[in-house]
Formats: C-alpha cells, sequence, structure tokens
C-alpha cells in the first residue's frame, strides 16, 4: 500500500486494500524466529534450538494453513482473502516467501551454524567426512539397530508405487541389476523410531539417512546402486469430523487420527542434488505440481536439530533461571491468602508450580473442598495437575473436567488423558458441538469453618502444562472474589449443560459478547479522547486478524486515540498509514520464551480498564472457540499491568517494527547502547509487583 500524505481521508472511510495478508505475515513471523537464529549475539545452542523451531514451525504451516487453502481451492469454497488476493495468489505468493526462507534457513544452518558448532567441538557430519573408526562404530549400529527395522519397497509392474506417510524422511533409490542391466526404483523409509541424528563418537553426529545410504548394499544385495536421494512429503493433516452427525465424538477423532497421515500432498522437498530422472518419478506418483517442490542443501527435516539443542553444554545456553515463587506466601494455605487479596502471577517468571499447580493440588488434598471444575486444552505427559484431579475424585470430591480433545496436534494426548480421568471417576466433559473450548478455568469449591461455601477461582491466559509454564509467557488470576466465581460457575455450566447465559460481570466470552465487548470500549475511548479526557488503548496478543476489530482500530486512530500492538505472530493490520493507521504502532517480540499472554487495555478517561484471558483477535477465537477473558478490578494490578505494556511498546525495548507495507524491521539498539531486552529485564527483577500486591 502507498502511504502517501492525504491519501486516505480522516472520517470513516477505509480502503479496501487495508489487511495484510495473513498467510504472508505468518510466513514473516517465522522469518522473525529464523532471525533470531542468525543472531550472533545469542548462545549458539539456542541459536540451533531456533533453526529446529523454525522447521517444525514451517511444517505446521504447511500441514494446516496451506492444505486448508488447496482443500479449498478443490472443492470451490475458496474466495478472495480479505487482503484482496485471489486464493491462487495467495498460494503462489506463499510458495515464493517459503522458498527464499527455507533457503535462507538452509545457508544458515550450513554456513553459519555448523561452523560455529565446530569451533565448539560439536559437528554434524556427512558419512564422507567421518573418521574410519566412526564409520565402524555407525555400522555396527546399523546391523544392531536400524537394518532389522528397514523395509525397502521396490516399484515395478508387481508393486506400486507405495504410499509415503507425511513428514517421514525417505531415501529414493535406483538399483541396477547387474544380470539384466534393468533398472529399478525403490524407497527407503528412514525409521522414526530412532534419533534423527546418530552420535558417531562424542559430539560428532551423523544424519540417520547417510547411515542408511552407506549399507544400501546389505538391503538391495547383489545390487548396484546406481543414484540415492533423500525426500520427505508434507501432508494435510488438519482433522475433519463432522460433529452434527458424529454420535461418539472421542471414537470419530481417534478413528480420524488414523487416517490424517493419508492426506493429500502439499510439499515435497528433496535435496538440491537430486537427479531430473527421480524428481520427475516422485513428482508423477505424489500428484505434485513444480510448484510444491523444494529443493534445499541436505540434509532434509532441520527440526531434528532439537537433538544437538538438548546437548549438555551449559556454556551454549541461556544462563538457568529460577521462576520466583514470592506470588504467595509459602505459610499457611493458598485458600487463605487468596481470602485477603487477588493474586496475579506472571509465567515464567512467577512458578507456575507454587501457584497455579499448588492450587488444585491443595484442592485435592482439603478435606474442606467438596469440588474441583477445570478446563483442559493442553497438559503434559506427566501431568501433576491431571495427577491431582484424579487423586481429588479417589477422594471422594465432585470433579468435572472439560477436556478439549479437539486440541490441533495433541488430540491423541488428550483423548488418552479423557479416558484416565474417566476411569478415576471424574466427570468428564466435551465441549460443545461446532465450538472447541480453548478458555482457560479452574474452580475450587470449598465449605469454610463456619459452614458457608465459597468458591476460588483461576483464570489464565495459558495451558495447565507445567513444562510449558517454563517456556511460555503467561498471565493468570487467582481469586475468590465473588462475582468473579459467580461467573465462572455460570460458565461452567454452560460448557456442561444447557444454560443459555451469554452475558457476565465480570467475564467477556466468546463466541457471544467478547467481539462486541471489545468494540465497544474501543468505541468508547473513540468517545473518551473526543470529550478531551485521556485515551489509549494497548493490546497484547499472539494474531491479530479479526477485520472487525482491526476496522475498529482504524477508526480509533482516525479519531486520533493512541493505539499501540504487542503482537507475537500474525497482523493483519497495517500501522502508520497517513490517514488510516496514523496513531498506530505495531511491536513485536521474540526470544528466550514464547510471548503467550493476552491482554486488552483501556485508557477509559483516566480510570483504566483492563481484561485478559485466553483469546487471540482472530475468527477461530471469536466465533469458533468458547474463550473467557476477565477483569483486573484490582487498581495495583492494573497499574502494573499497563506499565508492563508500556514497557514491551517503549522505544528502546528491543522488538520487531511492523510498518505500513506489511515489513518488519528488527531494533537492537546501539552497540554501545543495546535496546533493554523485556524478558531479560523481568528474570532480573523477578518480580514486577510485590507480594502484598503494591
Amino acid at each position: 500500500m502507498a502511504a502517501n500524505p492525504g491519501q486516505i481521508p480522516h472520517g470513516d472511510y477505509l480502503p479496501d486494500d487495508r489487511f495484510l495478508d495473513r498467510e504472508e505475515s505468518w510466513l514473516r513471523f517465522n522469518q522473525r524466529v529464523l532471525e533470531l537464529a542468525e543472531d550472533t549475539d545469542l548462545p549458539l545452542l539456542e541459536r540451533v534450538r531456533f533453526l529446529s523451531i523454525f522447521a517444525t514451525n514451517l511444517d505446521e504451516f504447511f500441514m494446516v494453513r496451506v492444505a486448508g487453502l488447496m482443500r479449498r481451492m478443490a472443492t470451490g469454497l475458496a474466495v478472495r482473502s480479505a487482503s484482496g488476493r485471489q486464493p491462487r495468489e495467495v498460494l503462489e505468493r506463499t510458495a515464493v516467501v517459503a522458498h527464499e526462507l527455507m533457503l535462507r534457513h538452509a545457508a544458515c544452518f550450513r554456513g553459519d551454524i555448523l561452523p560455529a558448532l565446530a569451533k565448539q567441538g560439536i559437528e554434524i557430519l556427512r558419512w564422507d567426512e567421518l573418521a574410519d573408526t566412526e564409520r565402524e562404530n555407525l555400522s555396527r549400529m546399523f546391523r544392531e539397530r536400524i537394518y532389522p527395522v528397514l523395509t525397502p519397497l521396490v516399484v515395478d509392474s508387481a508393486h506400486p508405487f507405495p504410499y509415503i506417510s507425511g513428514l517421514s524422511l525417505n531415501l529414493a533409490v535406483v538399483v541396477r541389476d547387474p544380470e539384466t542391466e534393468a533398472r529399478l526404483f525403490a524407497r527407503v523409509k528412514v525409521p522414526e523410531v530412532l534419533p534423527r541424528l546418530l552420535e558417531a563418537s562424542p559430539d560428532r553426529f551423523a544424519p540417520l539417512e547417510d547411515v542408511i545410504a552407506a549399507h544400501l548394499t546389505q538391503l538391495f544385495n547383489g545390487m548396484e546402486i546406481v543414484e540415492r536421494h533423500a525426500f520427505r512429503v508434507t501432508r494435510n493433516q488438519d482433522l475433519e469430523v463432522d460433529e452434527d452427525i458424529t454420535e461418539d465424538l472421542l471414537q470419530a477423532l481417534e478413528k480420524e487420527l488414523l487416517r490424517r497421515r493419508f492426506g493429500p500432498p502439499v510439499r515435497l522437498e528433496v535435496e538440491e542434488s537430486i537427479s531430473a530422472e527421480v524428481l520427475d518419478l516422485l513428482t508423477e506418483e505424489l500428484g505434485v505440481s513444480e510448484k510444491q517442490v523444494y529443493r534445499v542443501p541436505g540434509p532434509l527435516d532441520l527440526g531434528g536439530l532439537s537433538l544437538i539443542a538438548d546437548l549438555d553444554r551449559s556454556e551454549l545456553k541461556y544462563p538457568p533461571f529460577v521462576p520466583s515463587k514470592a506470588a504467595l506466601p509459602s505459610e499457611g494455605t493458598i485458600f487463605a491468602a487468596l481470602r485477603e487479596r487477588d493474586v496475579i502471577v506472571h509465567h515464567p517468571y512467577d512458578s507456575f508450580t507454587t501457584s497455579v499447580q499448588r492450587l488444585i493440588e491443595e484442592a485435592a488434598d482439603d478435606p474442606r473442598v467438596l469440588a474441583i471444575k477445570q478446563t483442559l486444552y493442553r497438559t503434559s505427559g506427566d501431568s501433576p495437575v491431571v495427577d491431582a484431579l484424579i487423586a481429588a475424585a479417589d477422594a471422594g470430591k465432585q470433579v468435572v473436567v472439560v477436556v478439549e480433545i479437539k486440541a490441533r496436534f495433541d488430540e491423541s494426548a488428550n483423548i488418552e488423558w479423557a479416558r484416565k480421568l474417566e476411569q478415576a471417576g471424574c466427570h468428564v466433559v466435551y465441549g460443545f458441538v461446532g465450538l472447541k473450548t480453548h478458555c482457560k478455568l479452574a474452580l475450587v469449591v470449598r465449605q469454610e469453618p463456619d459452614g458457608s461455601l465459597r468458591r476460588y477461582c483461576h483464570i489464565g491466559t495459558g495451558n495447565y502444562h507445567p513444562k510449558t509454564a517454563r517456556l511460555y509467557e503467561d498471565l493468570g488470576l487467582l481469586t475468590a472474589d465473588p462475582e468473579v466465581a459467580e461467573d465462572v460457575t455460570e460458565l461452567f455450566n454452560h460448557l456442561t449443560g444447557y444454560s443459555r447465559k451469554v452475558s457476565y460481570r465480570q467475564l467477556l466470552v466468546a463466541p457471544n459478547t467478547l467481539r462486541s465487548g471489545l468494540v465497544l470500549r474501543i468505541e468508547r475511548e473513540i468517545g473518551h479522547h473526543r470529550a478531551g479526557r485521556p485515551a489509549h488503548i494497548r493490546f497484547k496478543c499472539n494474531s491479530l486478524v479479526d477485520e472487525v476489530l482491526i476496522d475498529a482500530l482504524y477508526r480509533a486512530s482516525q479519531a486520533g486515540v493512541r493505539v499501540d500492538v504487542w503482537v507475537r505472530g500474525i497482523c493483519a493490520l497495517r500501522p502508520g498509514v497517513p490517514g488510516m493507521s496514523d496513531n498506530i504502532r505495531v511491536r513485536s517480540v521474540l526470544g528466550r520464551f514464547l510471548e503467550h499472554s493476552r491482554v486488552y487495555a483501556f485508557e477509559c478517561g483516566g480510570s483504566p480498564e483492563l481484561w485478559f484471558g485466553s483469546a487471540d483477535l482472530m475468527h477461530r477465537n471469536l466465533d469458533r472457540r468458547v474463550e473467557a477473558m476477565v477483569r483486573v478490578n484490582d487498581v495495583g494490578h492494573r497499574d502494573e499491568l499497563i506499565r508492563f505494556l508500556d514497557k514491551g511498546m517503549n522505544d528502546d525495548t528491543a522488538s520487531w517494527r511492523l510498518d505500513g507495507d506489511g515489513d518488519w524491521t528488527r531494533y537492537t539498539g546501539a552497540p554501545d547502547n543495546p535496546a533493554t531486552d523485556i524478558q531479560t529485564h523481568l528474570m532480573r527483577t523477578r518480580r514486577w509487583r510485590t507480594v502484598d500486591g503494591g
């Protein structure tokens, strides 16, 4: 979009091209991840981890976003995007940007990371680069651990081309029969049950496919190996379950998970050394077009670099960080503390274990607790939260768990936990038809010594996942406030029963009131500004895509209201466009922790109103999920959260800055005056408020 002064008149006029493309914006987010891998100021193994994250992020993008677009195009359901691009234009542009980023990713790995690792005594080597003793070690490993699980599949008149499962790494092998001179094609699947990189000697590794390729003569005895090339297919792996006609959603999902790996291909990755003959065979048999082929320098599947990032080399990683336990007093019960005051916890700076997990565990052990109700969207494989819920059920307490078994890529784990909870006697509910339950809620009902019932709540922005709570930045409110408790009780009744409750006192809940509630507050800010009262909108979220809310922010900017948006990933809003978004700034922070909290603050004429919760500003969150945002009532908490938001948007804070054309520019400060890393700042201060809430 051209940003010429006066091009867009002030007022209610908004141009058709006012939205950035969602898919390209996501790719630009992953580009920011890649820029962290390229940053030589970061610890080396953390850079390796960012390379791995980039690769796995891109896999998911193709499996879900690209696959979904291709599916809609094939069925004739695709329409022009909000950015104005036709579906085919979106797909073509996506392919161009993805190609560029994949080559840049490979160049970073080969030209920068590999030499840097070698200087630290860590090497990833191809077979020809290994020492003779290392090859002997790997040959022994091949005989003992690899050869028995390999299955070469030849293609001829009696054997059709085999099915290639999604994200599996494979070798395309051409062999020649020395007697008949016949050339045959075969596929060898690289076993997923084995490590991606094999240790040939201490801190020296070789790709698994290289070891297999070096021993192909043992698989094709008596045949001549003409050529072999690694390749990898990405398939559509988004679930499709018609809930309207499915009586048992749990069983339907289990069946769909089995089918998931058979989705149509959306990407073919090959090493750039592949021959035209083999590539033509693969594209024809897999049914992929030239634009779906991604040639990159090997090795493929660099998501496996997480194995290197996990090496025990503390000097090459971020320094250790221990979360603060000061959010709640260690003496007495958590219930006594919450009767005195509300507590806001900020993970990972505040300990999840001694706050949120403690609430559930104390509730399970406390004989005065009558009931526990909780939502579970994602949790860990050895979850102490789930263990506490099971213990509570064993103790005779009523335990209700709303399990979202449609949580993308965690469906299998959630099905397992749902069955385990049911077997323990918990009441397990799977939410609504057509809606995902994404809100983060816990409710504890306790009988106090005087015989009265009191309810204790947790409303958060993150999942009840102890492991990711050490890596994800999230907020949570722990409270015994009667109005909040009444709202949470009514929302649980809505989730588990047939309540038609849609409005609440201290909550905004999607899909009924969240979007309209935020738009109403944006419009109020416009009114405050026009009346000469303080007005300022501050949003922090993972993604900003919803056109209704973006247009509301544009109108606020046109009216003169300052708008600050702190977004981690996708942003379809164009900031800084004269006449439309002059007063809007968009920043992004990426770093050691995954910025994950969602906070929405309004200056409200000098009496700020602030909300946080589970919802991003995307169609799926506002229309197809049950999300909950809670109002922050404590003045001290509001002030501290606003200072946190302002720190993230401060011109002296390290961040990426978005312009009206969709380009992100990284700001790190001057060499002699580096910008403030907000995550490091919060780790150093350990607390951004005192224990007593002051």
